[in-house]
C-alpha cells in the first residue's frame, strides 16, 4: 500500500496514454482555446469576405454550401475527439481520486499510530507523577 499510495498520478497517467489518445487531447486543448475561435473566426470571415467580393465567378457563391460542408465535416471530426478526451479526463479525476484515498488511508493508519504512542507517553507520565508523589 505504500509503494501505490506514494505514486504520483500524472506519471501514472502518461505511461499508461496511447498516440490516439495524446492526439484527441490535443485536438481538445487546441479546439477549446482562444486561439482556435480567433483564427476560426478569422478564417470565416477571409473565405466568406472572398467569395462575396468574386460574386458569381466564386468557388463557393453566397449560401456557402462549400463551407457548410467542411464545417460539418469539422464538427463530425472533433466531437468525437472531444469525447475521447473527456472520457479521458474521467479516467484521469478517477485514478487521482483512488490515489488520494490511499494516501488519505494511510495518513489516518499513522495518526492513529500516533495517538496510541501519545497515549502510552500519558500513561507513562502519569505513572512517574503518581511515583514522585508517593516518595514526596
Amino acid at each position: 500500500m505504500r509503494i501505490r499510495a506514494s505514486r504520483n498520478p500524472n506519471e501514472v497517467i502518461e505511461a499508461e496514454t496511447t498516440l490516439g489518445e495524446r492526439i484527441a487531447d490535443h485536438v481538445a486543448r487546441f479546439g477549446g482555446s482562444w486561439n482556435f475561435i480567433i483564427s476560426f473566426a478569422i478564417v470565416l470571415v477571409v473565405y466568406s469576405g472572398i467569395n462575396i467580393v468574386l460574386g458569381k465567378s466564386a468557388w463557393d457563391p453566397y449560401p456557402f454550401i462549400l463551407l457548410n460542408l467542411f464545417l460539418s465535416m469539422l464538427a463530425a471530426i472533433q466531437a468525437p475527439v472531444i469525447m475521447m478526451s473527456q472520457n479521458r479526463q474521467d479516467t484521469k479525476d478517477r485514478l487521482r481520486g483512488e490515489l488520494d484515498f490511499e494516501v488519505n488511508r494511510r495518513a489516518e493508519s499513522e495518526i492513529q499510530g500516533l495517538a496510541s504512542k501519545l497515549n502510552q507517553l500519558d500513561d507513562k507520565i502519569s505513572d512517574v507523577v503518581d511515583l514522585l508523589r508517593q516518595r514526596s
